[in-house]
């Protein structure tokens, strides 16, 4: 998708899901939620249960694009005490346990206030595929752009239904990985039915260039996954998940994730 020649562990995960089955499925769960280990153990069982990548929220006080469920998580998580390190923790005990990409979702500014080279070399030492930044546009991340090259690590930026032509072309030739096509306005959270924007979004990023666009935002049932991988790369589940592992605990989260691969189950 960029320019470059780095072999992207997430774009050959979708690929390969594209070509066996309807396409991949991204599950979003918060580290340190309901605490580290719990967390780790939770992401562990969600790629055992049919997720293709797992995304991996770093809890961060002010978490303006989440919704409900997830800012009550990722503040529960900063209650207990989860430290930025302990990101890096999750990371290198998940894909110590699972031959699974794991992307690490994260809000800008504790990037910054870790050293974005510093924090690049950690991630990659973790085994951590690469970062997602939902606040942070491709023209104002030449610091992360520079880091990524050195590293090989995946960039994924955010597409909107708002978002000009002019940025859409920018997200796609920034992101390595996939791009993050949001397809309902507004904060995350899980809703009854997925927003047709996401439909036009897709064949705008398309038109774009882009060969991997994943829809993040609302999804919650194997039906949703379905319905968004008829014309998108992935499909991307955060609230139902969290909610899950806060319901039922780490068997609960299985379930779900299990119940939502489902969705991936038709060939194309």
């Amino acid at each position: 998708m960029s320019g470059t020649s780095v072999e992207s562990r997430v774009a050959s995960t979708i690929a390969r899901r594209n070509a066996e089955a309807a396409g991949a499925l991204i599950g979003y769960l918060p580290a340190g939620f309901p605490d580290l280990q719990t967390s780790i153990d939770a992401a562990v069982a969600i790629a055992r249960n049919g997720v293709d990548i797992i995304e991996l929220g770093l809890p961060y006080s002010d978490p303006v694009m989440d919704g409900a469920v997830i800012q009550a998580a990722t503040q529960r998580a900063l209650s207990n005490g989860f430290r930025l390190r302990d990101g890096f923790t999750a990371v290198r005990e998940i894909t110590a346990a699972v031959d699974v990409p794991v992307l690490v979702m994260t809000y800008w500014n504790p990037v910054v206030q870790y050293g974005v080279e510093r924090f690049a070399d950690d991630l990659l030492a973790a085994g951590g595929a690469g970062l997602i930044t939902p606040d942070l546009i491709p023209d104002e991340g030449a610091d992360w752009l520079a880091a990524s090259e050195r590293t090989g690590l995946d960039r994924v930026f955010l597409a909107a239904p708002s978002s000009t032509e002019a940025r859409l072309r920018q997200a796609v030739e920034a992101s390595r990985g996939f791009v993050y096509a949001v397809s309902t306005m507004g904060i995350t959270g899980a809703r009854s039915d997925v927003d047709s924007a996401a439909r036009s979004l897709v064949a705008r990023l398309r038109e774009a260039g882009s060969t991997s666009a994943c829809v993040g935002l609302g999804i919650s049932s194997a039906a949703q996954v379905a319905e968004v991988l008829e014309y998108a790369d992935g499909a991307i589940v955060g609230s139902a998940l969290v909610k899950a592992l806060a319901d039922d605990g780490v068997e609960g989260v299985a379930r779900v994730a299990a119940a939502l691969a489902d969705g991936t189950a038709k060939a194309k």
